[in-house]
């Protein structure tokens, strides 16, 4: 028999983490319940509003518990602990930034060029819009949307 019964289940998933400000797990959180996450570092952005959350949830009698931490919110030890791991999950995620951010200018020190390729040959825009043939014909020609070949061309006019 399972220590606890599944009363209400809601999945709450987010690219990167979770974010309760639409309240509705707060909101539907009542006295007696136990909110499940999967790991520490999902709950809040920083420790402060982890721990802001974890207040708020206490103030409201719901208990949360860490699937993969193995820890939990219930009593003084269980907060204390939470509050150590969340900021260490903390100086964990600006360390990865910080790598991240010194690859990206290393990156960027040695010519690599960052976000989509160009698709668009601009000489190729400016050569037949110079022949006189229109933007319409160009776009058709390029198989590019006629938009871009208007700001190719606006672009060479600011310059």
């Amino acid at each position: 028999m399972p220590a606890f019964e599944w009363v209400h289940v809601q999945l709450h998933q987010q690219k990167g983490m979770i974010s309760l400000s639409p309240p509705t797990i707060c909101n539907s959180a009542e006295e007696g319940d136990v909110i499940l996450v999967k790991k520490l570092d999902r709950l809040g952005r920083d420790t402060a509003d982890m721990i802001q959350l974890i207040k708020e949830f206490d103030a409201q009698g719901v208990a949360v518990r860490f699937i993969d931490d193995g820890i939990s919110t219930d009593g003084d030890m269980g907060q204390m602990v939470v509050t150590i791991l969340s900021a260490v999950a903390q100086a964990e995620r600006r360390r990865i930034l910080e790598r991240t951010n010194e690859g990206r200018q290393e990156a960027k020190l040695k010519g690599i060029k960052f976000g989509r390729r160009r698709t668009v040959d601009r000489n190729v825009v400016l050569t037949l819009h110079q022949k006189g043939t229109g933007a319409t014909e160009i776009a058709h020609q390029l198989s590019i949307a006629r938009s871009t070949v208007y700001k190719i061309l606006e672009d060479e006019r600011a310059s």
